[in-house]
């Protein structure tokens, strides 16, 4: 019997190797049927009503825990915003304490740091966290993520970190999300599904937007990108979640906006022209936050004690800049400035107005001042490892943005159309969806807070000007540029490689092959094939010459060795089904055959007749070119971020 020639063999040990990873890119790339739909879907729905619960019983926890610290004993009167009026039982606030106001914070960044021993990836925002566990670990997190997350957010938000809940309850989320998939054992495409319902429930929870939330969490995984079949998934679990915390707090936007903004077209260069600045602002704002970061990092203690440094630089820093503010905001009056905390107090301040807020330019210098300062405070928060979301921030320092360039578009063109609040809104959903590369699901967010969809001309050119401007920057350094670029996604793009070739375009088709008729004996089918020098698979053929099966290399040499079944077997003995591979199959079909019936060869037929032969080598050589293709981009991807 020939031996097997050397390349094939090689080509063998590579198929046995690496096709695992074929067969589950083709199954990861098979459209869901029915039942896994509606699977797919309860799943989602415990998930919901997870996160929902998850989500309100942490709201809660962080007022109550702000309305002591910060409100009773540190005497702080925050701003709040329309939809953050929980706990007010506990009465009006105590005197004033600002040097226990300075350490405060230093305080709950000791408790973060302790907790967030159990698990590192709780430290920080938490939207980066779970935009790596969807592309690197396929939709995986600790489930102990769950509670360290939520504890040492508690410290963080609860002492006055300047941070939002969004981010927190995003990995909160997106971990439920995980540990459903991981309890009922779904498939790796499933769980990552969950995942990001999971992330969609958790902002939807906190923030009430659930059309917003679920366009959010398929679209912040990618700077170019969007996971469409997460979508559905998505808005279910972020209605559920949605309905869950409104039934516990009551309906209500988290922002209130109580006029209408009339479409001026004569305004647009002003948003235009807005647009610009934000995108510039962001990037200020991404350098800070990068600049603080790097210099936590720097510093020889230990990672858990940062979070207390940041808190220590935090107290002091809010603490002065309200010395210096607070007398023109009515002296022992309103205090709270948006510097700890989210910062939707002020944002509500921009867009409803308030008495202390000045006119005109004095308007747009205080805005401006207070974004800078916030800008600050949260770099020194999250930066320093405080378990605070970025989302609140990133909004709150658009608003009140947008709030500045309004007053002063207002003082320099008065008796025009312009409306501050209209431009605050404007610059929310344009400057985190610039920094964010989420434009789409930032538009809707802001339609959801205002309660209609009045700024939707100037929020799409707004959000498209900071898109294109910012698109090499990003809030999330774990997002990938597009779905084909992220590793989960790898081997999908790899087996639609082989979608678009066909089997008529590389198979062989020249004369002299070996075919055998159904009662050729043993003996004779293992001389003839000596005279086979590059077939695998031996046609079996009627007396019409039609294939009626095939005999494989390998069932020829089980014959060989069978001693006295040599004597007496045909081809009818040996013979498997023929297949249906025909000239018009793609690759990825012929390759789905390849792996099932784990043959190295197969005919093709028309008309029941064969008429040429494909080898796994020529599909490998597709695939293998396709491999270094898609590995390409996930270098480059990985050499920027170094």
């Amino acid at each position: 019997m020939r031996a097997m020639p050397k390349p094939l063999s090689r080509l063998r040990a590579w198929w046995g190797r690496d096709s695992r990873v074929l067969s589950n890119a083709l199954a990861e790339t098979a459209p869901l049927d029915l039942r896994i739909v509606g699977r797919t879907l309860l799943h989602t729905a415990l998930v919901g009503v997870a996160a929902g619960l998850v989500g309100a019983l942490f709201f809660g926890g962080i007022e109550l825990l702000q309305r002591f610290l910060l409100e009773k004993l540190c005497g702080y009167q925050p701003l709040r915003a329309h939809g953050e009026t929980f706990a007010d039982f506990l009465g009006d606030p105590g005197p004033y304490r600002p040097w226990l106001l300075a350490l405060m914070p230093a305080l709950g960044g000791v408790g973060c740091g302790l907790v967030t021993r159990l698990a590192r990836e709780a430290e920080g925002g938490g939207a980066d966290t779970a935009i790596r566990a969807f592309h690197e670990h396929q939709g995986s997190l600790r489930p102990r993520v769950i509670g360290v997350k939520a504890l040492a957010s508690t410290f963080t938000l609860g002492t006055g970190g300047s941070g939002g809940r969004e981010g927190p309850t995003i990995l909160i989320g997106a971990a439920l999300g995980s540990l459903v998939g991981r309890v009922l054992r779904v498939s790796a495409r499933e769980r990552r599904i969950l995942l990001v319902a999971g992330t969609a429930a958790g902002i939807s929870a906190v923030f009430r937007t659930p059309l917003g939330a679920a366009l959010l969490a398929a679209e912040i995984l990618y700077r170019d990108g969007f996971e469409s079949d997460a979508l559905v998934p998505s808005v279910l679990a972020s209605v559920i979640a949605y309905s869950v915390v409104t039934s516990l707090y009551g309906e209500s936007t988290l922002i209130a906006t109580s006029v209408r903004f009339p479409f001026v077209p004569a305004l647009l260069p002003l948003f235009a022209l807005q647009a610009l600045l934000l995108a510039a602002a962001g990037l200020l704002f991404l350098g800070v936050f990068r600049a603080v970061r790097r210099g936590f990092e720097r510093l020889p203690v230990p990672a858990w004690l940062r979070p207390a440094i940041g808190g220590v630089l935090l107290g002091v820093v809010a603490v002065a800049i309200l010395a210096v503010v607070a007398p023109h905001m009515g002296g022992e009056g309103q205090r709270g400035l948006g510097l700890l905390g989210g910062g939707y107090g002020t944002v509500q301040a921009v867009v409803s107005g308030v008495s202390w807020l000045p006119v005109g330019g004095g308007a747009a210098g205080m805005l401006l001042l207070l974004a800078l300062g916030k800008m600050l405070t949260s770099s020194l928060t999250i930066g320093s490892g405080g378990s605070a979301g970025d989302f609140a921030p990133s909004l709150a320092i658009g608003a009140v943005l947008g709030g500045a360039f309004g007053h002063a578009a207002q003082t320099l063109f008065p008796g025009s159309a312009v409306d501050p609040a209209a431009f605050a809104l404007v610059g929310m959903g344009t400057f985190y969806g610039g920094i964010a590369h989420v434009p789409l699901s930032a538009l809707v967010l802001v339609c959801e807070l205002a309660g209609n969809y009045d700024l939707l001309v100037p929020l799409m050119l707004s959000e498209g000007i900071a898109f294109i401007a910012l698109r090499k920057r990003s809030l999330y350094e774990a997002q990938v540029p597009t779905v084909h670029d992220s590793p989960v996604h790898r081997d999908a793009a790899l087996a639609d490689a082989l979608h678009g070739t066909y089997v008529t375009e590389l198979m062989r088709t020249e004369d002299g092959w070996v075919s055998f008729g159904p009662k050729t004996p043993a003996v004779e089918m293992l001389r003839r094939v000596e005279e086979a020098d590059w077939q695998e698979v031996f046609p079996v053929l009627d007396d019409a010459g039609a294939a009626v099966g095939i005999v494989s290399a390998d069932a020829l040499r089980s014959l060989a060795l069978g001693g006295d079944a040599l004597a007496w077997a045909l081809a009818t003995d040996a013979m498997e089904a023929p297949g249906d591979l025909g000239p018009g199959d793609d690759l990825r079909r012929a390759a789905e055959l390849f792996v099932t019936r784990d043959l190295r060869q197969l005919p093709v037929l028309e008309a029941g007749r064969v008429v040429g032969f494909l080898d796994e080598a020529q599909i490998a050589q597709i695939y293998l070119t396709a491999v270094e293709r898609a590995e390409a981009p996930a270098s480059s991807v990985r050499s920027a971020r170094q």
